[in-house]
């Protein structure tokens, strides 16, 4: 593999940069829902990578959880060449750990903690036993009360403080069971005086943006705040990824959406701190919040776990998914499935059939017409609610629009039209964001100056890509700045031919 300095592995994409052009156009997908793969050690070589993307994936997450930079580097390396390969633009999401409370050492390694008994969780920094532990947080001892709630090793020890002191919490064990050296440890009930951004993660988010990636995932926001921090350090480099995965982050739903470029709906730290009855209800109003905001979003999280260690999911998993299709989201995430499981390809490709069985179904169809946000009162909206229209009433092969930051993408996303959207941009950043919205198709396309070098472009694209195969009509949104973001002011109708 060939060493890249930060800057070369940001490089643009082939003028030609869409799936349908050439040999390349069997990797066309055929469903609008996206999928995202994360690569671990069962995924890290050219080779596994290369059959994740024909099997389905549109996205790579990187989690900076595990490895080193240097194996963070040489993915976006393999992922670029991929992407040169084929003419498609790939998106990489550089997932942050975010702060990892967790209770420290004992004498022994572990302990047994029985239900009804007292045990300490303090600052001192001495091995713990039965009766107490170290707890090297401050902040949590800072922010509890009597009666919070405190979760252990992911939920599965409970204990409630019964009394408290500056550097020390007495707790009553509520659900008891083992304890090891540095579980982690939850608190659902209170917002905690801890930034989402350790010091790890600055560093991390420093080389991933250093390196080109394209969405930062960012844990354990509980605040606006939060993520508008995160948006400072981005400065527009890279889009935001929300991961909701804290009670208090729910209490502050609309304004987070509103700040994100993204959102994610963690499950698994999720249902740690939701009881969980609450999470199914939890993932259905995160989605219809970003939908209603035309934000993308991920259902994340177990989606198919038995995966791990078996080549084909269980039924409940396949309807969990389905739901999430059936919902709106714009992607859905595999996680250690294909990061450390025994068959990623297998996992990727069963989710690429069940996501496009599902939009094969009538009753998807009718669902998603159902749950339609009505549009925001602006032109750019209006205009993408009627392209929706049009392209259903003629019976438009695509809707094409040209997009300098990704917005008309994304409203014509919002309106989950049946035909594909074809997004023109030409920023290779820009269409690689794109490639977890769902329904959008994005090709890196030289800039236009005339409304003629548009509409040969998208001409070119769609017939190229097999999208026609015979004289079709397509529906284009564009503005009359080409190129200038937000100037999408124009809706018009143009005739293809293969």
């Amino acid at each position: 593999m060939n060493v890249s300095s930060p800057l070369s592995l940001a490089r643009p994409l082939p003028e030609s940069g869409f799936a349908g052009v050439g040999e390349r156009g069997r990797f066309r997908r055929h469903r609008r829902t996206k999928i995202i793969a994360t690569l671990g050690p069962a995924s890290s070589t050219p080779e596994v990578l290369a059959r994740l993307f024909q099997g389905g994936a549109d996205v790579f997450r990187l989690n900076f959880s595990h490895g080193s930079h240097e194996d963070h580097r040489q993915r976006i390396v393999m992922i670029r060449e991929l992407e040169q390969k084929f003419g498609r633009p790939i998106g990489i999401l550089a997932d942050v750990q975010g702060p990892k409370l967790r209770v420290g050492r004992f004498a022994g390694g572990r302990v047994q903690l029985q239900t009804g008994q007292r045990f300490q969780l303090d600052l001192n920094p001495t091995p713990g036993d039965a009766t107490r532990v170290n707890l090297p947080h401050p902040e949590i001892i800072q922010a509890a009360a009597i009666g919070t709630t405190l979760l252990l090793d992911d939920g599965k020890l409970r204990l409630r403080v019964v009394r408290k002191r500056d550097d020390m919490l007495e707790t009553e064990v509520t659900v008891g069971g083992p304890l090891s050296d540095r579980k982690g440890v939850n608190v659902p009930d209170v917002v905690l005086p801890i930034p989402a951004l350790t010091t790890k993660d600055r560093e991390d988010l420093a080389f991933a943006l250093d390196h080109g990636v394209d969405y930062i995932g960012l844990s354990f926001v509980q605040r606006p705040e939060d993520v508008a921090e995160a948006r400072a350090i981005a400065a527009g480099r890279a889009w935001i990824m929300t991961k909701m995965e804290k009670p208090q982050a729910l209490e502050n739903l609309d304004e987070i959406v509103r700040l994100s470029d993204a959102i994610m709906v963690a499950r698994g730290d999720l249902g740690v701190e939701l009881p969980p009855e609450e999470v199914p209800l939890a993932q259905k109003r995160i989605v219809r919040a970003a939908r209603q905001a035309g934000k993308p979003v991920v259902v994340a999280t177990q989606m198919l776990e038995s995966m791990i260690t078996a080549p084909a999911p269980t039924r409940a998993e396949a309807s969990d998914v389905a739901t999430a299709v059936f919902d709106g989201a714009d992607a859905v995430m595999l996680s250690a499935e294909t990061a450390a499981g025994q068959f990623p390809y297998e996992a990727v490709n069963i989710m690429d059939r069940i996501v496009a069985r599902v939009e094969q179904d009538p009753g998807w169809r009718a669902i998603i017409e159902a749950s339609r946000p009505a549009p925001e009162r602006s032109t750019a909206d209006a205009l993408a609610a009627a392209a929706r229209q049009v392209a259903h009433t003629i019976g438009a092969a695509a809707i094409c629009a040209f997009t300098a930051s990704g917005s008309t993408a994304l409203r014509a996303s919002r309106e989950r039209p049946e035909a594909p959207v074809i997004s023109l941009t030409p920023d290779a950043a820009t269409a690689r964001r794109l490639a977890v919205v769902w329904g959008v198709y994005a090709a890196a396309s030289p800039e236009t100056r005339t409304e003629a070098d548009l509409v040969n472009s998208v001409v070119r694209l769609v017939t190229q890509a097999g999208l026609v195969t015979i004289s079709a009509d397509i529906v284009l949104l564009a503005g009359k700045q080409f190129g200038q973001a937000g100037g999408t002011d124009a809706l018009r109708i143009v005739r293809a031919a293969p």
